[in-house]
Order: structure tokens, then sequence, then C-alpha cells
């Protein structure tokens, strides 16, 4: 009982240093409210600047990409309890991107700067790019999703729960709402910079990359049914017309 009251502790303050660092990213990527932003921070050479962003960015990107395989979560619970894979998946991508708003380095040069109604558009565009990755994790199961809900099932004692098939709004329009509205938020943006530029390139690369692996994942746990859903839901861009289907979990996803 005392271990399985230290991983609700362990899921509870991974989640807490989640939450923390998702609302700080807006306001990171957004350049307003805090005062180191993507914009914002110690000056370096451009060519400093460049590498130590790309390899901030690098290192997130892998430890999403191999945290979340199947093959890298069986054998990671051989070393920790089943319970708290997914937290420390979630800790250590936190960490990660505290590491980036804390060790991030702006590359000045400006790429576009709109004034006006274009630069209202592309605001509220950022803004609905957080809301439709916020709103994809609850259309879901939000607390799964970021570990929470495994700890508390393993202190009930209850057992896995079976992976199945949704169907919720966003996820019958694209089958990754959350990676598009972090896009939506990364590039939408009045005033692109370098150092935004640089973020938005290596996160797009990282999100395509990340959608294949996980899309390969799916096929193997669900087979046909996720080939059709494939077929009759686009990954990231959705129709203007048409559209529908089914979904896996993204909480059993691992993505």
């Amino acid at each position: 009982m005392i271990g399985r009251t230290a991983a609700l502790l362990y899921g509870l303050v991974s989640y807490l240093i989640f939450s923390a660092s998702f609302a700080y990213t807006p306001a990171f990527v957004g350049n307003f409210l805090v005062p180191k932003t993507i914009d914002a921070g110690p000056d370096s050479g451009r060519a400093q600047a460049v590498l130590i962003d790309a390899i901030l960015l690098g290192l997130f990107a892998i430890q999403h990409s191999v945290m979340a395989r199947p093959a890298f979560k069986r054998w990671w619970t051989r070393i920790i309890p089943t319970s708290c894979e997914r937290s420390t998946y979630v800790l250590i991508s936190s960490l990660l991107l505290i590491l980036i708003f804390w060790q991030w380095r702006p590359i000045a040069p400006t790429i576009w700067h709109v004034e006006g109604w274009p630069a209202a558009m592309l605001t509220a565009v950022f803004w609905m790019g957080w809301l439709i990755a916020l709103a994809s994790t609850f259309q879901i199961d939000h607390f799964e999703l970021f570990g929470l809900r495994q700890v508390v099932d393993a202190l009930r004692g209850a057992t896995d729960r079976v992976q199945a098939f949704k169907t919720p709004l966003l996820y019958r329009l694209v089958r990754h709402p959350l990676m598009l509205g972090l896009l939506l938020a990364f590039w939408a943006t009045p005033h692109m910079t370098a150092g935004h530029l640089l973020f938005a390139i290596m996160n797009t690369v990282y999100i395509l990359v990340g959608v294949t692996l996980e899309e390969r994942d799916l096929v193997a746990a669900f087979g046909a049914s996720y080939e059709h859903y494939r077929r009759r839901v686009p990954m990231l861009m959705p129709r203007l017309f048409g559209g529908g289907g089914s979904t896996a979990s993204e909480a059993r996803r691992g993505g």
C-alpha cells in the first residue's frame, strides 16, 4: 500500500509540473507576461544560438519519440512500476520543456511582421490552436494521457483498462487534433523571428515523424479498424466536406 501511495504522489507531482509547464508554453511562444520568451532572453552569437536551440529541441523530440514506443515501454516497465510509466514520460517531457524555456536563445532577425487585422487574425489562430490542443486531450481521457488515471487505478487495485476506439468530435475531423492544434499555435504569429521560425520548423518535423511512428504502432495494435479509420479521416488537415470515423484513445497511443 505504501508503494501505491508513493506512486500516486509521484503521479500528482508529475501532473502538476506538466500543468505548470504547459501553462507557461503559450506565454513563451506568444511573447507575453513572462520575462523569458522565444524572442526575449540572453543574447548569443547567431551560430551559437542556432546550435543551442537545435540541441534543446532535438532532445525533446528524441525523448518523446523513443519513450512513446511500445518496445521501450516493455523494457522500461521492467525497471519502474507499470502504473508510473506514463507519469515518468510526462515528468521527463515537462522537465525538458522547462529546460527549453530556461536555456533558449532568441535569434532576432524578422521573417515577417504584420499589424492591424492580419495580426489580430493570426493571434486568434494562435489561441485557437492552444484551445484545440487542450480540448483534444479532454475528448479522450485527459487524466490517463498524463498519467493520473494509472496511479489512481493502481491505488484502488483496479485492473488495466481495455484499449478501445473512441469517436469524439475533433477526432472525426483529423486523426491527430492535438498535433494540429500545436502546429497552429507554433506558426500563427504576427511577428515571426528567425528563432521562432527555427522553433516552428523543428517542431513541425518532429510532429510529422512522431505521428508517422505513432500510426505504425496504432496499426499494429488495432489492425483493420485503424486502417479503415485512416482511410476515412485525414491525418492533420481537416477536409472541408465529408470525413468521420473512429479513433484509438490518445492516452493509450503514448504520444
